[in-house]
């Protein structure tokens, strides 16, 4: 159990909201005792973040208002949510009202499939970060290994409709990543949905090592190889949609739902915890950093209360038990299948 603190101002944030939480859930870490993992460089990454996919336009700035005043500093942003802009307003706001100062934020986004030509890794850099309305990233991912049609247009497709990629390879992407963490404007920088032999390529290649794998992991994608690949070889993992995505917008009606699976509703009650501290626990007990995405205050403040438990070996086990290598997040409905580098 950590050390916590009642945090008036993650307080008055939820009152303005019209949320009622009693005092005791309002209880929150300070900076110093917020668990983190050590990435290769030396640089702390705090375990638990913001995410910040799928949220809607407009909702963004005040969930990270709320998340920084509830005590999150890990904030997961990407150029491909379209909304870096409402990030950095968000930042911004609670720089200016003297909640944190820049250094005590840990923010991470992610380069585009459009911008892995090595001659366009800085430029999409600087764009995000200017989007933010930072100096410098903490953490800078490869965010698919598929590169795109170079341009500024996410999903570049042809006249009759048919994506359009390109051929650079990840590595040289990579080595241009590098370029960025001399020049100063990311601190570490990383892999998001790779798969085993992509890494590998890159930890064969490099001159700096991947700070962190981000990838789909919850109960129904335990990914127990990958785990141990990445244990071996020194890479954090950090698990996106830990709740199973429900909110996915391709999701299908007999599409499982993970936070109503009765293994997990049952283990949720005999704890008194809900579904998703369950699910987000489940990622953190298995030394993973984990940024499940909200835009309500009330349930910011519930993902950031997993801090103050655990699950005992014996739920660990339940949970894993649930696995059917399901991705929710697999990305079929964009013809990805179609590209030579596409991981899954």
């Amino acid at each position: 159990m950590f050390p916590t603190i009642f945090s008036s101002q993650c307080h008055r944030t939820l009152r303005s909201a019209k949320v009622f939480l009693p005092y005791i859930a309002l209880q929150v870490r300070t900076m110093s005792s917020q668990p983190s993992l050590t990435l290769p460089s030396g640089n702390k990454m705090p375990v638990l973040g913001l995410g910040t996919w799928k949220s809607k336009p407009g909702e963004v700035t005040a969930a990270v208002k709320t998340a920084i005043d509830c005590g999150y500093r890990h904030l997961d942003c990407a150029r491909a949510y379209q909304n870096e802009d409402e990030v950095g307003a968000g930042i911004k706001a609670k720089v200016d009202d003297g909640t944190i100062k820049r250094e005590d934020l840990f923010v991470t986004s992610k380069l585009w499939c459009t911008h892995h030509h090595p001659d366009d890794v800085e430029r999409a850099c600087k764009q995000t970060l200017d989007s933010l309305g930072l100096e410098y990233l903490d953490l800078f991912l490869i965010h698919w290994p598929m590169a795109y049609k170079r341009g500024d247009v996410l999903f570049p497709k042809d006249a009759d409709g048919n994506w359009q990629f390109d051929d650079t390879p990840q590595v040289e992407t990579w080595k241009a990543m590098e370029k960025l963490v001399e020049k100063g404007l990311c601190k570490d920088i990383g892999l998001s949905n790779s798969n085993k032999k992509q890494v590998q390529d890159i930890l064969d290649a490099c001159k700096i090592k991947p700070a962190t794998l981000q990838i789909e992991l919850h109960p129904l994608l335990i990914q127990e190889d990958m785990l141990q690949f990445c244990k071996e070889n020194g890479v954090t993992v950090t698990a996106y949609s830990p709740l199973g995505s429900p909110d996915r917008p391709w999701i299908k009606d007999d599409d499982p739902r993970l936070m109503e699976d009765p293994t997990v509703v049952e283990i949720a009650k005999k704890k008194g915890k809900s579904p998703a501290q369950i699910l987000i626990r489940f990622a953190l007990d298995r030394g993973n950093i984990c940024i499940p995405k909200s835009v309500t205050p009330s349930r910011i403040q519930a993902n950031f209360e997993t801090l103050n438990f655990k699950l005992t070996s014996q739920e660990m086990e339940q949970l894993k038990g649930l696995n059917k290598d399901y991705r929710g997040c697999a990305l079929e409905w964009i013809a990805h299948p179609h590209h030579p580098f596409f991981p899954i």
